[in-house]
């Protein structure tokens, strides 16, 4: 009996698992069709690892939220980190890039993180936004960039 409810546990985290990478993938897609350096692979891989970090850090059946506040707090820092990384800064005419890919991490992150304490639709709710601000946004930030080099900087 032990054994039957120790594989039902087991499976349930794995469906966890799934169900966070799962939700990554439409954003990884996009950004590896749009040829950037995080996708398909990068996204999916942070939404499940979030997950499971947060799944480990309470063994089965017990609830200690102080150590799930202290792996969430070391997620928050660990991808801030990655995300840091995909910011780059060029020369004084193109900015800065990456800062919508360093979002994007880190909103994964919080993905795994709420499809491991079962907040599911949160999870797809900040999935979802993500998509949203990546796909259907970029063309208004277009037409708003186009705007600001065709009127001058006037800091």
């Amino acid at each position: 009996m032990r054994i039957v409810s120790y594989w039902s546990a087991e499976l349930v985290d794995i469906g966890k698992l799934l169900l966070a990478y799962t939700l990554a993938l439409p954003v990884g897609w996009y950004r590896e069709q749009e040829a950037h350096a995080m996708g398909v692979r990068t996204f999916p891989l942070v939404a499940a690892a979030s997950c499971g970090f947060v799944l480990v850090a309470v063994p089965m059946g017990q609830s200690d939220l102080a150590a799930q506040s202290r792996v969430i707090q070391g997620l928050v820092a660990g991808i801030g980190f990655i995300g840091g990384g995909a910011i780059l800064k060029s020369d004084a005419s193109s900015g800065v890039h990456g800062t919508a890919a360093a979002a994007s991490i880190w909103n994964f992150g919080v993905v795994g993180a709420a499809v491991a304490q079962n907040r599911y639709l949160l999870a797809i709710l900040l999935a979802g936004l993500n998509l949203f601000a990546l796909r259907v946004l970029m063309p208004l930030k277009m037409k708003l960039d186009e705007r600001k080099k065709a009127g001058g900087d006037c800091d």
